[in-house]
């Protein structure tokens, strides 16, 4: 789930606070308070729980999105659970076209299938279709969240070695924190005094035998020393509870603003009792799951008869922790009891949770193909996180487009931003390098929301194509019979196996996305310092 967060601009630019994490995990330096033959005991157990991971992979190459891609290999960690099952990373196997596992002391590859993957907690599960594999594995118990200064033990694969590795530190913190994987998504996770070393993603982190913990991620060296971060419990038994029915849905966001309400006569002013309760929603997503719930203005008193304080946070379990922990726990289509104060007047309302597309253009995508259509020698693709990191555009109505897509609610009229990506020169199209990076807003008075409108505009009969950008004076012009008579030409000379791809992805608009209408004058607000419930 995407938490609560400060939304500003430069926030969704690369890169990320220099939060340069790269996918690995970590263990830990030091703290030697277990008595060793305990240890190498615990250890011994271990080797029957941790599996060595193998996966090939072919990234998609936005560029040539009609190609397949490079093949790259990676090395990381898994553990066995009740099932049997293997936990890992999903970025342990992302984009996988082949993987396989491996136990201790056992030289055989099993081949291994991606059961279930979740990008926004950076979670999967494996399975082996050789049940000789689980024969005298030991599945691991999964624990609660271990405390402050405590001691845990981190186990995996560090730098793609092929014996297992064990090391120990602290918890020095528990909070939430981006995951890197996806890029927007925010989770529990602990941090610990870590070194980083790839190829221990995805494997167990352990107290007292059990499973407290998931590693995934740290800084890079030249931002902090010694700092990884686990996955905490908590996420990797929602993610578990989840998959139960045999399908992933995904966390589930409020999807709005909210602004903190500490200041006295502003409270005074709302008709607030100076107690130091609530936060004032500042905007609503459409379509999302707060969108005729609530509306700018209104307070948050309480969510689900936890008190909401002024600073956004509520108290769970003898616990301060922010107001969307009370959503992170909760699965799509759950209840969730809001009490509010709107036009000085308290009141109940019920939001029923559920995901929120909008924000998946800013997050990373995996497991999917670029959407293009190529016409006339010209590329067309969605404006994407993806796109926008390897075209390195710098445009600034594209920017623009990216940075503000969610909170000027641009995607009611463009759910999906259409960009002229490249020009593949022909004799039909030149002069036309001026367009490039231009937005697509209409072809031939057809109004262009989705890919899917374009490569229907252009299947239409015309002699001539007129296509329209935001922000262009002249329109781009193409002949039909020109473009039918280059179409071979054009695909032989740059070597264009498909002229279009429209499966859908993640960040696709759903086919039924119609958001109420009393929420979208948002478009209106600026981000201010508020933070976006998500």
């Amino acid at each position: 789930m995407r938490f609560a967060r400060i939304t500003h601009p430069a926030s969704l630019n690369f890169p990320m606070r220099r939060f340069r994490l790269f996918y690995a995990v970590f263990v830990v330096l030091c703290l030697l308070s277990v008595e060793p033959s305990a240890l190498h005991s615990q250890i011994a157990d271990v080797r029957k729980s941790v599996v060595r991971i193998s996966t090939t992979s072919q990234d998609p190459d936005y560029k040539v999105p009609w190609n397949a891609g490079s093949v790259t290999r990676s090395i990381g960690a898994g553990f066995i659970i009740a099932g049997p099952r293997i936990i890992t990373n999903a970025h342990v196997i992302s984009n996988s076209r082949f993987v396989t596992v491996e136990r201790e002391n056992d030289p055989k590859k099993y081949a291994a299938k991606v059961k279930f993957v979740a990008h926004d907690c950076d979670l999967a599960v494996l399975e082996v279709a050789d049940q000789t594999f689980y024969k005298g594995l030991k599945p691991l118990e999964i624990g609660g969240i271990p405390q402050l200064a405590s001691s845990v033990s981190a186990y995996g694969y560090p730098i793609g070695g092929e014996r297992l590795s064990v090391t120990q530190g602290i918890v020095s913190r528990i909070d939430f924190q981006t995951y890197t994987h996806s890029a927007v998504d925010s989770h529990l996770a602990c941090q610990i005094d870590a070194a980083i070393n790839p190829g221990n993603s995805g494997g167990p982190v352990l107290q007292n035998g059990k499973v407290v913990g998931v590693a995934f991620q740290g800084y890079s060296g030249d931002v902090a020393q010694n700092v990884g971060y686990m996955i905490a419990t908590p996420v990797l038994q929602h993610f578990l509870k989840d998959v139960g029915d045999g399908h992933y849905d995904k966390y589930v966001d409020l999807a709005i603003q909210t602004f903190r309400l500490q200041n006295p006569a502003q409270r005074a002013a709302l008709g607030l009792k100076d107690d130091d309760t609530g936060v004032m929603v500042g905007s609503v997503v459409p379509g999302a799951t707060c969108d005729g719930v609530l509306k700018p203005g209104d307070v948050i008193l309480a969510i689900d008869d936890n008190r909401v304080a002024s600073d956004g946070f509520i108290e769970v379990e003898n616990d301060r922790v922010e107001m969307a922990e009370a959503v992170e726990r909760k699965f799509k289509g759950d209840s969730l009891k809001l009490h509010i104060l709107r036009d000085k007047q308290e009141m109940d309302a019920t939001a029923v949770l559920k995901p929120a597309w909008p924000y998946l253009i800013q997050a990373n995508a995996y497991d999917v193909k670029p959407r293009f259509v190529v016409f006339g020698g010209l590329v067309f693709q969605p404006l994407s996180r993806d796109f926008l990191e390897v075209y390195g555009i710098d445009d600034l109505r594209v920017r623009y487009f990216y940075d503000q897509f969610v909170e000027r609610t641009i995607f009611l009229q463009h759910p999906e931003v259409i960009v002229l990506s490249q020009v593949l020169p022909d004799p039909i199209n030149t002069y036309l390098e001026e367009y490039k990076n231009s937005i697509v807003n209409e072809v031939n008075g057809h109004p262009i929301k989705r890919l899917e409108d374009l490569a229907a505009a252009f299947a239409e009969p015309a002699d001539y194509y007129v296509v329209k950008c935001i922000g262009q004076g002249r329109p781009i012009v193409l002949e039909r019979s020109a473009v039918e008579a280059a179409r071979s030409r054009i695909k032989k000379a740059y070597n264009v196996l498909t002229e279009q791809n429209l499966t859908p992805v993640p960040s696709t608009p759903p086919t039924d996305f119609s958001p109420a209408v009393a929420t979208t004058a948002n478009a209106g607000l600026s981000s201010g310092d508020g933070a976006a419930a998500r």
